[in-house]
């Protein structure tokens, strides 16, 4: 299985902490050289070494991916380094809570600059190259956001969506081309984003549960650089919580505002940050953030089945009852 990654390289943007870090790694395991990108140069120089380690080459280019002349250096750096790039990662983003009246509108953009537009410019550089050589996967990390949404994060909800159908988009233009492009859309994931996010709500936040591990959605994005998918989901809650809004999509939005109100706030205050927005904190450069708990999965997983099971059947009684409610009206002649 190592021999099908080697002298294959990849690209992996958001690479200093997180989901990013943890794929570098895990390609790195495989035999895959990386490329790797971020604002902050010293954690991606650490990641570097611990690639190296594993016999493959790492480049480091630190790199803002809201700035799309950076992006374009970085597919640079890459073809100069190694000659070409087989895949490409776009999973840099950040994080932002508020109700949408208190939050500064230059944050809110910057969201949509980092999260989408990132995507953007790192989608052109990829297909520029993956048309130069006819073939190539892009890998997009969406999120649970891009198919539900919830109160107090409208903007990252907005980029999430829009990195979504963008995607499905630039798919259907390069159908038949031998280039691919993958959508992944984890549910809440163990990273130091949580410690970046840009916070106005005046209360220090927390992943609403269940919270999976970044490895998890790393091997997932392997799964589809190996074998590519349209769309793959990460985590049973990702799926189930898409299943549910088509369902019933009104119980979900009041289901997801009590369970925001409940579980995304801890009961201390905090002042308002703009987080890792504008420029990159020096802490949170780990893999993980500290908020998965596996002891605590099972039952997790139990509950959230069955609010599926629950919502299957508040349905089917909904339909019940409608139709009982007709075969009525048509005896009374209505």
């Amino acid at each position: 299985m190592k021999r099908a990654w080697m002298n294959q390289v990849v690209v992996v943007t958001g690479a200093s902490s997180g989901i990013g870090r943890a794929t570098a790694l895990a390609l790195a395991k495989k035999g895959a050289h990386v490329v790797l990108a971020a604002r902050r140069e010293e954690p991606l120089e650490d990641l570097a070494r611990e690639c190296e380690a594993q016999g493959v080459r790492a480049l480091v280019v630190p790199t803002d991916v809201s700035d799309a002349a950076a992006v374009q250096r970085l597919a640079d750096a890459a073809r100069a380094a190694f000659g070409h790039f087989d895949a490409w990662i776009n999973n840099a983003g950040v994080y932002l809570m508020g109700r949408l009246e208190e939050t500064p509108d230059a944050a809110f953009r910057q969201v949509m600059e980092t999260n989408f537009f990132g995507t953007v410019s790192g989608t052109r550089a990829a297909v520029e190259q993956f048309r130069r050589q006819g073939y190539g996967t892009l890998v997009n990390v969406s999120s649970t956001f891009g198919t539900v949404a919830a109160p107090y994060v409208s903007a990252y909800v907005a980029s999430k969506h829009a990195v979504r159908g963008f995607s499905a988009s630039v798919r259907q233009e390069l159908l038949d081309t031998g280039i691919d492009v993958c959508t992944v859309l984890p549910a809440a994931i163990d990273t130091p984003l949580w410690q970046h996010t840009a916070n106005y709500t005046g209360w220090r936040i927390r992943p609403v549960e269940p919270v999976y591990t970044p490895e998890r959605v790393a091997r997932a994005i392997l799964r589809v650089l190996r074998s590519p998918r349209h769309e793959v989901f990460v985590g049973p809650a990702a799926r189930s919580f898409a299943a549910m809004h088509g369902l019933l999509p009104r119980t979900f939005e009041r289901t997801m505002n009590g369970v925001t109100e409940a579980q995304h706030f801890e009961q201390e205050r905090q002042g308002h940050t703009s987080g890792t927005l504008f420029r990159p904190m020096a802490e949170g450069t780990g893999t993980t953030g500290g908020y998965h708990a596996a002891s605590k999965q099972w039952l997790r997983r139990l509950l959230l089945a069955g609010g599926v099971v629950t919502a299957a059947l508040s349905l089917r009684k909904r339909r019940e009852t409608r139709g009982l409610t007709a075969r009525v009206a048509q005896a009374l002649g209505a």
